[in-house]
Parts: structure tokens; C-alpha cells; sequence
């Protein structure tokens, strides 16, 4: 099946995208990001969609899967103690909103199941992770208790705010180091961090696509077509680059990724990114090259496909 294809083959309705799409003020910063990077992805990065919750089944499971995965990740964020309006906040960033009464009544459920534990200090009641969220894990397993959309979407959300400050990280690495050109620097460095948000959704697809809840076939094509995106971006530059910066930073820590808040700096992040943009400079510009004209090519198919469907 060609490329065209498989992107025709991906028929989200329209009239289900309002509730799929990423409301959040906050976040939309990443559907910035993709729109200048991906857009030929940009309506399909962020589709959200619950089996479970469509045929109103195994609805409870569904509810503490994605609090404790709100949870998750609070913690990969270096804060282990979170409030029922903190959930709160955060769920409806996330998933179709739910009554502050439901979300503490499964916040209480997962305690009695001594998943979650209580603190108080004064008024205000804490939920804590009564054993720290495994390492190293399968995905198919972790999956079981843990939603992990809030995790990589809080993980493109903190490259999407670098991807922003792009120049002033580059003044910053040129006034220390007293090398490289800027402009070229900046292109580079927002092309490698648009590659690592890329890769985080294809990340985040392919947990999705093992999820008990989940629309599987749907996640299966999604991974495909952010697989697509990525090789598009990527198959010129050298495996060391994909394997040590693009593989690590775009994955979250419970399967082999860095921690990018807490143990690892910001300064240590943005200058690794920004060595890399130096050290591999010649990659980067024949990477680039190519990329612009899969990019061109992959928007024209997507016209004619838009226009082919209005015909019909």
C-alpha cells in the first residue's frame, strides 16, 4: 500500500474531531510545533479514543487507568504528592470531563487497593504512589494500570516550549562556546527537537495500540503514519544521532528514556541538543534538504486527496 493510501485509508469522521482535539490552552503550543514541522500530521497526532468508554464498558478500570496516569505524571515531574483538584485539572486537559465526586471516589478506591496512599497537612488530603512505577517493564503490562497519554504529552509539551526559545538558547550556546553559525543553529536545533516531539507521539501510539481500553486498529494506523513522518525526517541522519538523542529524549523513563525534569538540567539538555545540531551539521542540511520536498510532496497528496473526496 503506498503512503497515499494508507493516509486515505485514515478515515476519522469529522464530526468526531471536535471531541478528539486537544482543547487545552496550554498544549496547543505543541499543535504549533507540528503545524510549522508535520503538518501533514497535524489532524491526526493528538486522536484520543477509548473503547471502553464509546460502549460505556469496564468504565471504573478506564477512570483509575488514566488517574494514575495522571499520577505518572506528576511524579516523572519530581512531585510525588498530588490533591484530588490537581487530578481534576489535569484529567479534563486529557479526556472527556468527569465530576470532581467521581474523581475522588476512584482517588479512594485505588487507596483501599493500597495503589495510592493518603497524607493530610491541615485541610488539604494528598494522594501518594504507595510503591514507586516500575522500570523496565513491558509496555503491554504497564499499560494494564497505567494510562501514559498525560506523560507524553506533558514530555512534548516541555520540547514544545524549547522549540519556542529556540534563539535565545542559541545565543545563549554561541555566547559560551564561541562557535557556530546562528541561524543555521537555530534551524538545526528546532529540526531535532520537532523530531524528538514526532517520535513522542509515535511513542505514545505504539502503548496505545496494546491498551485494554483502547481502539487498537485505530492506534496500529496512527503509529503507522507517525512512523512515516519520522522517516521522512530522519532516514539520511546517522543511527548514532537517532539512537543516543532522538531514541532517549522522546521516550519517558519507565522504558529506557532520560528523565528530562528533576535528575537532568534544562542547561544540560538544550546544550546536548544544540552539540549534536553542531557536530552533525552536514547531515542535518542534507536531512533537511530532503525533508522539505517529502514535505511539499506528502501536503500536495493530501490536497489531492481532500479534493478527490469533495468530487465524489
Amino acid at each position: 500500500m503506498s503512503e497515499n493510501s494508507k493516509i486515505k485509508d485514515f478515515n476519522i469522521k469529522t464530526d468526531k474531531l471536535d471531541s478528539i482535539q486537544i482543547q487545552d490552552s496550554e498544549i496547543l503550543i505543541i499543535d504549533k510545533v507540528i503545524q510549522e514541522f508535520a503538518p501533514e500530521i497535524a489532524y491526526l497526532y493528538h486522536i484520543r479514543e477509548d473503547e471502553s468508554e464509546e460502549q460505556q464498558i469496564k468504565t471504573g478500570r478506564l477512570h483509575e487507568n488514566r488517574i494514575l496516569g495522571i499520577i505518572l505524571k506528576f511524579y516523572l515531574e519530581g512531585k510525588n504528592k498530588i490533591t484530588t483538584g490537581e487530578v481534576e485539572q489535569e484529567y479534563k486537559k486529557y479526556f472527556k470531563e468527569i465530576a470532581r465526586s467521581t474523581i475522588s471516589t476512584y482517588l479512594n478506591m485505588l487507596k483501599k487497593e493500597s495503589t495510592l496512599y493518603k497524607e493530610r497537612d491541615g485541610r488539604i488530603v494528598y494522594y501518594i504512589f504507595y510503591e514507586d512505577p516500575p522500570k523496565g517493564i513491558k509496555p503491554f503490562w504497564f499499560t494494564r494500570i497505567f494510562c501514559i497519554v498525560p506523560a507524553y504529552f506533558e514530555r512534548a509539551l516541555y520540547f514544545a516550549d524549547l522549540y519556542f526559545m529556540a534563539e535565545k538558547f542559541v545565543d545563549q550556546y554561541i555566547a559560551k562556546f564561541h562557535s557556530g553559525d546562528k541561524n543555521t543553529l537555530i534551524r538545526n536545533f528546532k529540526f531535532l527537537i520537532g523530531l524528538i516531539i514526532i517520535n513522542i507521539f509515535k511513542n505514545r501510539s505504539s502503548k496505545c495500540v496494546l491498551c485494554q481500553f483502547s481502539k487498537r486498529e485505530m492506534y496500529g494506523k496512527l503509529e503507522e503514519l507517525m512512523s512515516v513522518a519520522i522517516k521522512d525526517r530522519s532516514d539520511v541522519l546517522p543511527e548514532e544521532m537517532l539512537e543516543i538523542l532522538v531514541g532517549k529524549y522522546s521516550e519517558i523513563p519507565m522504558f529506557d528514556g532520560i528523565y528530562i525534569k528533576g535528575e537532568t538540567s534544562e542547561e544540560y539538555i538544550i546544550e546536548n541538543i544544540l552539540k549534536f545540531a553542531v557536530g552533525y551539521k552536514k547531515d542535518l542540511d542534507f536531512q533537511i534538504m530532503v525533508s522539505n520536498r517529502r514535505k511539499t510532496l506528502r501536503l500536495k497528496q493530501q490536497e489531492a486527496l481532500e479534493s478527490q473526496e469533495e468530487d465524489l
